[in-house]
């Protein structure tokens, strides 16, 4: 018996939240004396696996899921479960991994546990604690089913080197045309260097920055930082940046180390999107922004003066260091 996970990718390449999920598996392995296996979906080089704690990879090579298929993904790893006979699945809450969850568990007749945050209060019985309420609560939830699959919140645990001895085996689980009833037509790709899912960081802007053409000190700001860019919904929508990097309850959630909203005043929904971001901090001009309520640290001001003076200072740091 081995606890699975399924190791995300992005054209071939491991995402963070694959090396986090690791992690996770691995501290929980150890105490229930148990291995990782992990399923990959047309992966590079899957060695990486092993500096996190993964022991045994199954590997599927199939043009077929090239592009993502929630009921096909999901079918392969109901049969990779079943193979290793598991009863503890685990996949992260990137929006692929959302919609395979819960099919994942259907398929399974398990226990489903979503949001989870730091490892299993108990094992007998099985208990976990979970983000609750848009992150305003926790609730202990416990999952009493033969078969368990959680669902780990992100940037929530952390991503810790575990060297294992890793053995790599070709998987090719069957598939039907049932698998592939729903198809992919296009995917919108944000074009930043950094991801927002992936990012430690995060610059967000809102419609304090007047008009598009003034995003260019985000861009430098970010740069800087090694950060990912944001905006909130008003900006996607009136199309000053892409609809990929709108980021709230409903656009991307996040939860990242770092997380600077700028000319945001902070609206309900956004606000919730961004409530996991363990560091916030707020420029705007208005005191009375209510951004500034769940701000750890905030500057009241012109981000057009603030930002780059803030720039400046961060490039004289790094170059200092």
């Amino acid at each position: 018996m081995s606890i699975l996970i399924y190791a995300e990718t992005a054209e071939g390449k491991f995402k963070k939240v694959a090396f986090e999920l690791a992690s996770y598996a691995k501290k929980v392995a150890e105490s229930l004396g148990t291995t990782v296996t992990a399923i990959t979906v047309n992966a590079g080089n899957v060695s990486e696996l092993s500096k996190y704690g993964v022991d045994k990879v199954l590997k599927i090579t199939n043009d077929k899921l090239t592009g993502f298929s929630a009921k096909a993904y999901a079918d392969v790893i109901k049969q990779a479960a079943q193979k290793e006979n598991v009863k503890l699945v685990l996949l992260s809450s990137t929006t692929d991994s959302l919609y395979l969850a819960p099919l994942v568990a259907v398929a399974l007749e398990a226990g489903f546990a979503s949001n989870v945050v730091g490892l299993p209060i108990s094992t007998s019985p099985f208990q976990v604690r979970r983000n609750a309420f848009s992150n305003k609560a926790f609730n202990i939830t416990e999952i009493a089913t033969d078969i368990r699959v959680l669902s780990l919140a992100k940037n929530s645990y952390g991503v810790f080197e575990s060297a294992s001895n890793l053995s790599e085996e070709d998987f090719n689980p069957t598939l039907g045309d049932k698998d592939f009833d729903v198809k992919v037509e296009s995917v919108e790709k944000a074009s930043g260097k950094v991801t927002i899912a992936d990012a430690e960081i995060v610059v967000s802007a809102g419609r304090g920055l007047k008009a598009p053409e003034n995003w260019g000190m985000i861009e430098e700001l970010a740069t800087v930082l090694g950060a990912a860019t944001a905006c909130s919904k008003p900006v996607s929508d009136l199309g000053w940046r892409p609809h990929g990097e709108h980021v709230g309850q409903t656009g991307k959630p996040v939860a990242a180390n770092l997380y600077i909203a700028i000319g945001i005043s902070g609206a309900i929904q956004h606000i919730a999107g961004i409530s996991s971001s363990k560091v916030k901090v707020v420029i705007n001009t208005d005191p009375e922004a209510p951004f500034f309520k769940v701000a750890d640290y905030g500057i009241v001001g012109d981000a057009f003066d603030i930002v780059p003076k803030l720039i400046s200072k961060l490039k004289e740091f790094k170059a200092q260091n």
